[in-house]
């Protein structure tokens, strides 16, 4: 049986996990008024990791409901996505997303965000 949690495990924590997806995105993929940065992973399965400011999002209740969103569509697609690094970032416009919007966005963002991953090469070349 597969397990739908969202432990510790799955989660970016640290400063230095958020650092190394930034210096090493591989994959891009937006979704309105977010941005999913992707990174090959530094352990066996997918983590997820959120960047939303206030600056994008100036209601503490509004960043919340965006990572409880985020977090529930992760949880349920986590088992299909490549083992990668997930940084969502709070783009520009942010604010103007609706809670079903984004639901309904998400769902095609991990499924292109999976098709990047595999279609991309295992060792990329510098220039890339």
């Amino acid at each position: 049986m597969k397990n739908f949690g969202f432990p510790r495990n799955l989660r970016l924590l640290k400063p230095g996990d958020f650092r190394y997806v930034f210096e090493n995105t591989r994959f891009k993929v937006f979704c309105p008024g977010f941005l999913l940065l992707a990174a090959p992973a530094q352990q066996t399965e997918t983590r997820l990791g959120f960047v939303i400011g206030k600056k994008n999002v100036k209601l503490a209740v509004n960043r919340n409901r965006y990572k409880r969103i985020f977090r529930e569509s992760f949880r349920m697609n986590q088992h299909e996505l490549p083992a990668v690094d997930i940084i969502v970032l709070a783009v520009k416009g942010a604010n103007q997303v609706t809670a079903e919007e984004l639901s309904l966005h998400l769902s095609k963002a991990w499924l292109q965000l999976s098709r990047r991953v595999s279609k991309a090469p295992a060792n990329p070349s510098p220039l890339d």
